[in-house]
């Protein structure tokens, strides 16, 4: 890329290959194309709109080596900033902008982002079962496919619908079709009462060595999560996730208090803002952020660094909807970043890696991110352009009463 190169187009595309993902497409006058993905489940149009009519113009012209003073000028120079919608588009600029770098000095974003410091990314996955024997054998399954680390999530006695769980033990997609959310109804007393004693069922039934793995998806009380976390020490989980909404997050000291049970939070934190509490006051083992709903691989960068001064790792999230594009730098990230502790990684179905075709890859359970120049991901446009959106929401929760609870 010449001192000359400059941005020429900014484009959005919207598909849907079993499910919706929001892709930015950048180009530059020497024809280098950069992809960055703008992913915002069960609000995807809300960015691409944000890009496309507010940040795309912006672009054209601007050089696109100057990745920093780009996130910068997307970020302190708007008014109104932060936030997902706006965090997912700039993360997806930066993501793009950053792929175009590797593909100008021929190296893979993790060498321009100081080299390897690991081999191989350690990563997790999910296995479900709506009774106890259900579940042993989804995680026996990810077991044989090499997985050292498996998150166990289960069916609660009394209860109907519980989020990610099949009674079929199938996996899940995040994000349902149709006109309005599905709504479950929720019982905090019966999940508490019948987490533990399954928990303890999987790790007896697994031994010491694989890393187990629990998500409360925000339902609890700080005293019911503290609770939770005393109940399942001897559980040894690798970490129990999103214990409590973090809004108010010194309730996260009344946690830590009553547990030595490893915390780990963050998946919809935007900025270093929303973390930096938890970090400093070292109230949580793993934090959580994803590397497009962050703000970029520049912004994971920043949270990293100040996560390590505290000994707290990363864990980003990596559900099927952070799609492979978000992957990949995410695994950029992890495997140059010293305090990366492991990836989400839930898979996708077949249609989508024809459509996103990546140099990453999957083996006994751990990720590279491959040594092809950028990212190492090309989206096929005209593959894509077959699947159009199609509307879709996370379920929401209510009580017994009919009240609402926490996602």
């Amino acid at each position: 890329m010449s001192k000359h190169d400059t941005i020429v187009a900014a484009d959005v595309l919207v598909t849907s290959p079993g499910r919706n993902f929001v892709t930015l497409k950048i180009t530059t006058a020497e024809g280098l194309v950069g992809w960055g993905d703008a992913t915002l489940n069960g609000r995807e149009l809300a960015v691409a709109s944000y890009l496309r009519d507010h940040v795309a113009p912006l672009l054209v012209g601007r050089d696109p080596a100057r990745i920093e003073d780009t996130w910068q000028y997307l970020y302190r120079g708007v008014y109104w900033r932060r936030g997902p919608v706006t965090m997912t588009a700039i993360g997806a600029v930066d993501l793009a902008l950053w792929d175009i770098k590797g593909k100008t000095t021929g190296q893979p974003v993790y060498q321009l982002l100081g080299g390897a410091v690991r081999d191989r990314i350690l990563t997790y996955t999910h296995a479900t079962g709506w009774d106890v024997p259900q579940l042993l054998d989804s995680v026996d399954v990810q077991r044989e496919r090499g997985f050292l680390a498996v998150r166990a999530q289960m069916g609660v006695p009394g209860l109907d619908t519980v989020y990610g769980v099949t009674r079929e033990g199938a996996g899940y997609e995040p994000a349902g079709r149709g006109a309005a959310p599905a709504e479950e109804v929720w019982d905090t007393a019966a999940y508490l009462r019948h987490a533990p004693g399954a928990l303890a069922a999987v790790r007896d039934h697994v031994g010491p060595d694989l890393h187990l793995l629990h998500d409360s998806h925000h339902r609890l009380t700080p005293n019911e999560a503290a609770r939770l976390g005393r109940a399942l020490e001897d559980v040894d989980l690798f970490w129990l996730e999103d214990v409590t909404p973090a809004e108010n997050q010194e309730v996260l000291r009344h946690v830590r208090r009553h547990t030595t049970t490893p915390l780990a939070i963050g998946e919809v934190f935007n900025t270093v803002w929303e973390c930096q509490s938890l970090i400093t006051e070292q109230l949580i083992d793993y934090v959580r952020t994803c590397v497009t709903h962050a703000g970029g691989i520049s912004s994971l960068r920043r949270i990293a660094a100040l996560a390590d001064v505290w000994q707290v790792k990363l864990g980003p999230h990596g559900p099927s909807d952070v799609s492979p594009v978000a992957l990949a730098a995410s695994l950029h990230v992890g495997l140059a970043t010293p305090n990366f502790g492991i990836q989400e990684y839930m898979g996708y179905e077949p249609l989508v890696h024809e459509v996103f075709r990546h140099d990453w890859s999957y083996a006994d359970g751990y990720l590279h991110p491959g040594d092809s120049p950028g990212l190492g991901v090309d989206v096929d446009e005209h593959l894509a352009a077959q699947f159009p959106y199609e509307r879709a929401y996370l379920p929401v929760a209510r009580r017994r009463d009919g009240s609402m609870t926490d996602w």
